[in-house]
């Protein structure tokens, strides 16, 4: 039998329309690995827990976002993708009006804020990966 020792996180990606510009909600992280940089809010998926709901729980724990339901979007697994162990990433999306929600970072966010889609930060891990095919994506949905 094969043993694997894979870790499982949810990723959301959250779009709102701020100041009439499409914007997406980042963390900057508290801890390392990437101490100090942007990333999408997530973390990861506890023993008992199905992932869409990981992905509203560390959500509202790095941002105080509350939200339900969400879409799943696609998954990231390549390996190195994170510098600790070998982690799969299941990425949720969802759209929110910001001013219905009171943004502020908590848990092992140092910061959470809204950034343009086109003057986005250096970002940890993968995530300019997943945002790049989550903005395709939403701009899909559009048309």
């Amino acid at each position: 039998m094969i043993q694997q020792d894979i870790k499982v996180a949810a990723d959301s990606v959250v779009f709102a329309y701020v100041n009439a510009e499409l914007s997406i909600l980042l963390i900057q992280r508290k801890n390392d690995p990437f101490k100090g940089m942007w990333a999408l809010p997530g973390g990861f998926v506890e023993d008992d827990e199905d992932l869409e709901a990981a992905a509203i729980r560390e959500l509202q724990e790095e941002t105080r976002v509350v939200v339900k339901p969400m879409q799943q979007l696609k998954a990231y697994g390549k390996p190195g993708r994170d510098p600790r162990f070998r982690t799969v990433s299941v990425v949720f999306q969802v759209n929110i009006n910001p001013e219905e929600q009171t943004i502020a970072a908590a848990d092992d966010a140092a910061t959470a804020q809204w950034f343009d889609i086109k003057e986005l930060p250096e970002l940890a891990f993968d995530h300019a990966e997943i945002i790049d095919y989550a903005i395709a994506h939403f701009r899909q949905g559009l048309k």
